[in-house]
């Protein structure tokens, strides 16, 4: 099967990039600026010029079909509760606008840090009296970018304070720490917030403002916890388990360094 449907070309069942339109390429490379704070920069900002006009076309973005579900899911009654995220919260254009930015964040019903995928089923479990969506079902990974969506464009803002400390700590310790036969961490490829990453300059700095994220060589959106996953893999180390308390230390710490950038969910990504 061949086809082109929004810029998106299909060959054989798999998304790929057809050529960007002049028009596109230009409006997408003006928006470099705003992807930048200083030190840091969004993996958008070296992707190529053709995924960046994906991303910022919602009709050629592949992840904002996960956006539309959401938005049905958002309304949905589940549970024996009979509610809906709407129920409690509303109209998410309103009551989501800017959560997404201090995420993940300290609980202190529950007394750790979660992410968002972890607050939409811990608000299932106690308002909706609903069963958990399981790590990269379509359902949590649609209402997350639904949720994360509302706050498009705006900082990222995650606190490290009391409580949250040693979580960000054994994150920043996971991240710069050697792993497996290899002796890679996640710094050697994704380097500091000061210096450029030892093996591969052009990698990004590892920020999850654009997850869940679409990635073309995934064909799917996926979750940080996912990316997580492929980059232990990467590095010839056994995954720790979606949600992992060790993971979810280190998305932590991955959304701070991205303190600043603008939340891009869905982004796409090589």
């Amino acid at each position: 099967m061949k086809g082109l449907i929004a810029g998106v070309l299909i060959v054989g069942g798999l998304l790929l990039q057809a050529p960007a339109r002049a028009a596109d390429t230009q409006a997408a490379d003006s928006n470099l600026a705003k992807y930048s704070v200083g030190t840091k920069h969004s993996g958008y900002v070296l992707a190529s010029p053709a995924t960046r006009a994906m991303e910022d076309d919602e009709f050629q973005n592949p992840g904002m079909l996960w956006v539309e579900t959401g938005k049905k899911l958002w309304s949905t009654a589940d549970g024996a509760n009979g509610k809906s995220c709407h129920s409690c919260h509303g109209d998410a254009a309103k009551s989501m606008k800017g959560i997404a930015t201090a995420y993940p964040k300290f609980n202190p019903r529950l007394g750790k840090v979660i992410d968002m995928e972890q607050r939409i089923n811990a608000c299932r479990a106690k308002a909706m009296q609903a069963k958990p969506y399981p790590w990269e079902s379509r359902e949590l990974l649609a209402l997350t970018a639904y949720i994360k969506n509302q706050s498009h464009g705006m900082p990222m803002n995650v606190l490290v304070t009391g409580a949250a400390v040693p979580s960000f700590e054994k994150g920043k310790a996971l991240f710069m720490a050697p792993h497996g036969p290899k002796g890679l961490s996640c710094a050697s490829c994704h380097g500091t917030l000061e210096a450029s990453a030892k093996l591969a300059a052009t990698q990004d700095q590892g920020q999850t403002n654009g997850f869940p994220a679409y990635r073309l060589t995934w064909q799917t959106l996926g979750s940080a916890q996912r990316q997580i996953q492929d980059c232990e893999r990467h590095i010839s180390v056994a995954p720790h388990p979606l949600g992992s308390p060790a993971d979810i230390d280190l998305e932590f710490y991955l959304a701070w360094r991205g303190n600043g950038l603008p939340v891009e969910t869905p982004a796409v990504r090589k």
